[in-house]
């Protein structure tokens, strides 16, 4: 079984932009508001999911990643506030769902 994956953005007031890749969002996310994982979120604090794309596989995802990482700052956040025009955090609407 195939298993689909998630490109997502995680932002923190300024906003500063992290775009990252993952096969369990909530998990990820977890240890991104918790850093749990030394690195650029941490660093930044980075600690809002602002915006998430569900994709049938990771490899999907990882394409998605990689065509949002090349978009300069302001296609991100037109991206971004297409789905969440105030920029809020998204986290709590990703519990409930499955992964």
């Amino acid at each position: 079984m195939t298993k689909g994956g998630y490109t997502y953005i995680m932002a923190n007031n300024r906003p500063t932009l992290y775009v990252g890749v993952t096969n369990n969002l909530v998990r990820r996310v977890y240890e991104h508001k918790n850093n749990l994982v030394p690195g650029f979120t941490a660093r930044y604090l980075c600690h809002k999911l602002v915006y998430y794309k569900v994709c049938d596989t990771i490899e999907q995802a990882i394409i998605a990643e990689k065509q949002i990482k090349y978009l300069n700052r302001e296609e991100k956040l037109r991206l971004i506030r297409k789905t969440n025009p105030t920029m809020r955090d998204l986290y709590n609407t990703i519990l409930d769902k499955p992964e």
